[in-house]
């Protein structure tokens, strides 16, 4: 087009009466008023667009295309601001010998389509907490736009397919890895399938950041993934939980493993009831446990430990291990294997934080709450909300999810690629002047 640039001057009105001006009412006229606003200004566009599109086709194709009202029925485009209808011109096109609407094609309206792609951004925000039933519902209260949620349902997976996968992470020199997993329920089968996901930490006052998301994969998959992105072999200590699969598929030589102090205390009192341990000698077994030096430190406690208390620190790992070898004759390896077993396990690498403090002056994790915290809404929405879901579903899902919870600013630049943003449109504000009528 040969326009570069449309200037509207919109003429506005404010009725009051003298004296009456309260602000809150003032705020909700005004943000009534924006819609009208901006389908105001929206049409004069629309009108200018097509005008000089109209005039471009006959300056180009003289005799072909002649004008032929406009259509009967107005498009209506679900927009941010509600429905926008809009009779667009139609012309006559002689060569082809049928009508045609030049404005449509020239601003990439897709045909038939009624909903505007901007308007599928806030919608997905609120799907990563809320039902699609919900989302939709709030989108149509706070926007005025009615939209379905098998039509959100189809533009979030749209959008999670757009996200593409996991990147190379090499360059970061990570040393620290935490996984976890939860249980979830997938469409076609009665049993639970795993979500698994990892964080990596390039160290003591580094963040945990999250490199990977799985489902119903192995942890050997898992690990053949993680040593294709990153540098595996820099990875210093892992940290997880008591399932034994974690540990064979992921420790590597030269890695250390540090065990979930929480989980070790949680799992415990499971392996107790597997071992048919009655409640009284629960208590006895679990308040042997707590009174381990080690089980009971905090990540609060290790950091303020000075150096000069490196004697003291040894002399806790002294009694952390005896205090283990006396639960271990508490269990007697006929009677309760399981629990025995576990604790045999749990005790060569609990303490690991310890030995770190004492060799490098480090404070690692006691614990994974910092994965268990951050995936605590998510395994929410995805267990209480979503009852079934499918393998692709989910994870088109969680890619959006990923994009709005753990990296927020990564939200708009996720939407200017999806939504072809990056262009030289520039709408600009040149001033308001104020009279009294």
């Amino acid at each position: 087009m040969n326009s570069s640039e449309i200037v509207l001057q919109p003429t506005v009105s404010v009725k009051f009466q003298k004296g009456e001006v309260r602000l809150n009412n003032l705020l909700y006229q005004l943000r009534k008023f924006m819609n009208e606003l901006y389908f105001g200004l929206l049409e004069e566009i629309f009108q200018a667009l097509e005008k000089e599109e109209i005039q471009r086709l006959k300056s180009q194709f003289p005799g072909r295309y002649v004008k032929n009202g406009r259509r009967h029925k107005p498009r209506q485009i679900k927009t941010s601001y509600g429905v926008f209808r809009y009779n667009f011109a139609v012309l006559y096109d002689k060569k082809k010998g049928r009508t045609c609407t030049p404005l449509p094609q020239e601003i990439g309206l897709q045909a038939y389509a009624r909903n505007s792609r901007e308007i599928i951004q806030d919608a997905s925000g609120l799907v990563c907490h809320l039902s699609y039933r919900k989302s939709s519902q709030e989108v149509q209260r706070i926007m005025g736009t009615e939209i379905s949620k098998s039509t959100l349902h189809r533009a979030l997976q749209d959008v999670g397919r757009h996200i593409g996968p996991w990147p190379d992470l090499k360059k970061i020199p990570y040393r620290y890895l935490m996984v976890d997993g939860t249980g979830i329920r997938l469409q076609g089968t009665d049993k639970k399938a795993e979500m698994r996901w990892a964080l990596a930490s390039m160290g003591e006052k580094h963040k945990f950041e999250l490199v990977g998301i799985w489902i119903e994969t192995p942890w050997s998959q898992i690990r053949k993934d993680l040593e294709k992105r990153l540098q595996y072999s820099r990875l210093e200590v892992l940290f997880a939980d008591g399932e034994g699969g974690i540990h064979n598929q992921l420790l590597t030589p030269g890695m250390r493993l540090q065990r979930c102090l929480w989980h070790g205390k949680r799992e415990f009192t499971a392996m107790l009831f597997m071992d048919g341990i009655k409640k009284i000698a629960h208590k006895q077994c679990k308040d042997k446990l707590s009174s381990i030096p080690a089980m009971t430190m905090t990540k609060e406690q290790l950091e303020s430990i000075d150096p000069a208390d490196a004697p003291q620190i040894k002399e806790t790992i002294r009694k952390s291990e005896e205090g283990f070898e006396q639960l271990l004759d508490i269990l007697d390896k006929e009677k309760y294997p399981r629990a025995r077993r576990y604790i045999e396990r749990l005790s060569e690498n609990v303490t690991t934080f310890f030995d770190i403090w004492l060799s490098q002056g480090e404070c690692i994790p006691l614990t994974t709450n910092i994965v268990e915290s951050a995936f605590s809404q998510v395994k929410n929405r995805i267990w209480s909300i979503g009852k079934r879901w499918s393998k692709e579903g989910l994870m088109n899902w969680l890619k959006v999810v990923v994009k709005k919870v753990f990296y927020p600013e990564t939200w708009d630049k996720l939407w200017k690629e999806y939504l072809g943003l990056e262009s030289n449109i520039q709408i600009q504000l040149r001033g308001i002047k104020c009279q009294w009528v």
